[in-house]
């Protein structure tokens, strides 16, 4: 294995390192969590599948907090990929009261068609939650971290016909900020809005879901969301900004 390749593996080892601790620092009959499954089938003049799912795991003591998570979108129009992408996250809390919390983080995804092949993201910062109670909840975190990420392919249009180069994988120090806002706007119903922005000085990645989630029973739920991904540095034709909306159905456990 060449040295480039040792070092695109550092950050997801790191990621998966720290996934694992985490995994094992809560007894797993205190997690709760959620999953969620949605599918939009179309057979006719065109054919059409798009699937996504998530799940996510939560825990929280006295003195720690954890969670980890994992996310696929699929989707491909008459034979042909449109999307295909996968993510792993965590992190885990030293609470230094019920308000304020020492945090550590890492994220790691695999999109074909986004500016990056993959970015991975490891990082520390400090977390504080605003509003804490029955109705509404509102958090924040933030810090400094490292990021490793592969550019896609750089198409060169002379000497004609044109052809791809490989770019090399990059990394930087990046600052990372997190906000997570819940609020019930009725039994039943939740409102709910989580932004990521991870800022280094080659691009700035920032990612916003907002939706609703509606509960059809004690176990099962409806949820609605929009999904903004926002890249500032790309190489073109690649849009710097996706767009997602899903319409899921969600089990909690």
């Amino acid at each position: 294995m060449g040295i480039d390749k040792e070092l695109q593996m550092i950050p997801k080892t790191l990621a998966i390192a720290m996934l694992s601790a985490i995994s094992f620092a809560a007894p797993a009959q205190q997690w709760t969590g959620q999953g969620e499954f949605g599918l939009v089938l179309a057979h006719g003049n065109a054919d059409n599948l798009t699937v996504n799912g998530k799940l996510d795991f939560k825990f929280e003591e006295d003195e720690w907090l954890y969670n980890l998570y994992a996310l696929a979108l699929r989707s491909e129009s008459t034979d042909v990929e449109t999307a295909n992408r996968f993510e792993l996250g965590g992190k885990a809390g030293y609470k230094f009261n019920e308000r304020a919390y020492l945090v550590g983080s890492a994220r790691y995804e695999n999109d074909d068609f986004a500016p990056y092949d993959y970015q991975a993201t490891v990082a520390v910062g400090f977390g504080y939650k605003a509003i804490d109670n029955d109705t509404t909840k509102l958090a924040f975190e933030a810090g400094p971290g490292y990021r490793r990420y592969q550019p896609v392919d750089l198409f060169v249009a002379t000497p004609a016909p044109g052809h791809f180069v490989a770019l090399d994988a990059e990394g930087d120090f990046v600052g990372r900020g997190f906000g997570e806002f819940k609020h019930k706007l009725s039994d039943n119903t939740q409102l709910f809005d989580t932004l990521l922005v991870e800022g280094g000085t080659d691009n700035t990645f920032a990612q916003n879901d907002l939706g609703v989630q509606v509960a059809m029973s004690e176990k099962f739920a409806i949820k609605a969301g929009v999904q903004v991904r926002h890249n500032t540095d790309v190489v073109a034709p690649v849009k710097k900004t996706d767009t997602l909306t899903t319409v899921n159905l969600v089990y909690g456990f």
